[in-house]
């Protein structure tokens, strides 16, 4: 394991963090803080509990999560996207550097960004509800694994986008919808039998409910199930990053 090119590529990516922190984590943190205003302040005092939480508190774990998956994916996408635009993925590609260790240092630095970016929102949270965290170990392992997981995701996506619209096309009219129909604002035991059903096929469900059960011990999936399909979701990811670099998918051409 070469640790100092996956030590160079992860500062690299780090260091482009901060030349643009009102974009990379004020931003996001900010359009969290006013969705904690709005609905769980303004709204939420207004709502009934759910599962013995308070609508407010409720939210945290679903806007926690919804922020995470598009930061993780959006870095790790643009990050991948840069060199491959400005052509230095060359450079790359023709050093003595593995597929791992590639991997590693652009996924390990998006998903760092991403891990700060959650956990500065959630003690932002702190100001606007009261908060507890049952299982703390277990909602940074979910935390953890959904940002490696959609870091991952965003690194494909990076290679597949041959432009700076199709970066944007997946999180935007996926991954956005996705969270938004996950549980993130409301339990899916509130829908009709039917459309509970349906939601079961959403992914992010199971990555919603596995961490507000960590939070408050509620959920609307099996926990155990959560931990299993988040788990099939990394290995997804790494097969299909496996196949990219094994063939060369949008890399040598």
């Amino acid at each position: 394991m070469n640790f100092y090119a996956v030590r160079a590529i992860y500062k690299y990516e780090m260091a482009r963090t901060w030349r643009t922190i009102a974009q990379s984590i004020v931003s996001p943190v900010l359009s969290t803080s006013l969705y904690f205003v709005v609905f769980g302040t303004a709204i939420g005092s207004r709502m009934t509990d759910i599962g013995g939480v308070s609508y407010g508190a409720f939210l945290v774990p679903g806007l926690l999560m919804l922020s995470l998956l598009m930061q993780s994916v959006s870095n790790a996408s643009f990050g991948i996207y840069f060199p491959r635009f400005i052509g230095t993925i060359f450079e790359l590609l023709s050093a003595p550097v593995s597929t791992l260790e590639i991997v590693l240092g652009y996924v390990g630095a998006a998903a760092s960004k991403s891990i700060l970016v959650g956990i500065i929102i959630l003690l932002t949270s702190t100001f606007f509800v009261d908060l507890e965290i049952m299982h703390p170990f277990l909602m940074l392992t979910f935390l953890v694994l959904t940002a490696f997981t959609f870091s991952m995701l965003g690194f494909i996506i990076g290679i597949w986008a041959d432009n700076f619209e199709k970066l944007q096309i997946v999180p935007l009219l996926i991954i956005t919808p996705l969270t938004f129909l996950g549980g993130s604002f409301y339990s899916i035991s509130m829908l009709p039998e039917f459309w509970q059903t349906v939601t079961l096929f959403n992914p992010v469900v199971y990555l919603v409910s596995g961490f507000r059960w960590s939070f408050y011990e509620i959920s609307d999936v099996n926990l155990w199930v959560c931990l299993g399909m988040t788990g099939l979701f990394l290995v997804i990811c790494m097969s299909g990053i496996f196949w990219i670099f094994k063939t060369g998918y949008r890399l040598k051409n």
